[in-house]
């Protein structure tokens, strides 16, 4: 792997980049996919299945038959882990409900805040190698904590016309209400404007590749709220001479199996633990399916030696990584120094793989820098915060001065004269 000794700060922009797609014309061919799914609706949504997944489809919704076959096309280990992670995800994710709470911030006025969940929300759940069944449980499980009436899903079919297994099965575990067999562009565009199959929704969750991020991108500027902008996944390590070499190469490689975009960026203080970590890298990568995959991720992938681990944590938040990994003895106390991170795993027993399964926490995160002004998905982003407020005579009397002196410094006299009418009542 490539180990960086000692950089300048004036050479962090350099190891810090992200890689980047050539997206010539992608926004194009992606407006054009969405404008004809909004023209043609499912004759469209049809038409693109088999140019792109090969797939030709009598009709796009799953029936209650494909559900139920699905379900004996599964182990019952597999089964069980669906239903362990799915516990663990719904009890962090209830923890999260918001208590409502009204305070009287002036005598007689009475203020609240109410959280409404979005009544209708598409998820668009990745098929191809590597069937995001998980992505299934992290979206639908809060979904329908949150109270959202209609969950919607969507994802690519395989050329025999069928989605995976699994994911069928954890969409019924969730509780998703009706699924689609439709996918890049053209399940986006199905999900915001909706066709005579797939409802209309009013926010799209879910990861993809450059086409589906553009296409989310694209309707969320007048169509449809979104999840949050996303690219590449990524993973940030953090470690000194107590950490095992192995589990730090380990989760590099984890997240290196995602996708050639993806990227694995380690920081340390020590030159020792450096090498060690690279020679695990090279040795565990002989032994991976994906291993071509992998090696093409860490082609943009590197690790850090720096002076002392302050700066490690430093450059991090510089960074704003997805997934941050502290693999130190001391992590505990390190926890302080994250500023900017989609998700945090702390000590040698905490892997990426915990919190994308089992843990309870959500993966879907965002990248690409952007954990520096979004978090990733949680109860609220199924939610919407309504504020509600209550005057008596007294608020009137408590507040009504001070409205009628700034609007009519803002010279809005119509704002004004709302409040003195009721003042001189």
């Amino acid at each position: 792997m490539n180990i960086i000794q000692y950089p300048k700060k004036e050479e962090h922009e350099r190891f810090l980049r992200r890689p980047q797609k050539d997206a010539a014309d992608l926004g194009a061919t992606v407006a054009a996919v969405l404008k004809d799914v909004r023209e043609h609706g499912d004759e469209a949504v049809l038409r693109y299945e088999v140019m792109f997944d090969k797939a030709e489809l009598e009709s796009l919704r799953v029936t209650d038959e494909e559900l139920r076959v699905a379900e004996t096309m599964i182990s019952a280990d597999l089964k069980s882990a669906i239903r362990l992670a799915h516990t663990n995800i719904t009890r962090f994710h209830e923890a999260q409900r918001m208590n409502t709470v009204c305070v009287e911030t002036a005598p007689g006025v009475f203020c609240r805040q109410k959280s409404v969940a979005i009544e209708k929300v598409g998820l668009y759940i990745p098929g191809g190698t590597a069937p995001l069944f998980s992505t299934v449980l992290m979206l639908a499980a809060p979904a329908r904590i949150a109270g959202c009436s209609e969950i919607v899903l969507c994802s690519p079919p395989s050329r025999d016309g069928t989605l995976h297994p699994a994911i069928l099965f954890a969409a019924g575990v969730a509780g998703v209400n009706s699924i689609y067999k439709c996918g890049g562009v053209q399940a986006i565009g199905a999900m915001a404007y909706g066709t005579e199959s797939v409802p209309r929704v009013s926010k799209i969750f879910g990861p993809g590749n450059q086409y589906v991020m553009c296409a989310k991108q694209q309707v969320s500027m007048t169509d449809v709220a979104i999840d949050m902008p996303a690219g590449p996944s990524e993973v940030a390590i953090v470690a000194d001479k107590t950490c095992h070499p192995e589990y730090v190469a380990a989760d590099m490689l984890s997240q290196a199996e995602h996708g050639v975009d993806s990227q694995s960026i380690l920081f340390t203080d020590s030159e020792a633990v450096a090498e060690a970590v690279s020679r695990e890298v090279e040795n565990q990568l002989e032994s991976l399916p994906r291993k071509n995959m992998a090696k093409r991720s860490l082609e943009h992938s590197c690790i850090v030696v720096l002076r002392d681990i302050q700066e490690a944590f430093d450059i991090c938040n510089e960074y704003a990584p997805e997934h941050l990994i502290v693999a130190m003895d001391s992590a505990m106390d390190w926890e302080d120094k994250v500023i900017n991170a989609g998700s945090v795993f702390l000590g040698h027993y905490s892997c990426e793989s915990a919190g994308d399964y089992a843990s309870g926490t959500n993966h879907t995160l965002p990248t690409s820098g952007y954990a520096k002004a979004y978090s990733g998905v949680n109860l609220d982003s199924f939610c919407r915060k309504i504020t509600f407020q209550h005057l008596t005579r007294e608020g009137i009397n408590s507040i009504g001065r001070a409205v009628e002196v700034m609007a009519e410094a803002e010279s809005l006299d119509a704002h004004r004269r709302a409040m003195t009418l009721r003042m001189n009542n």
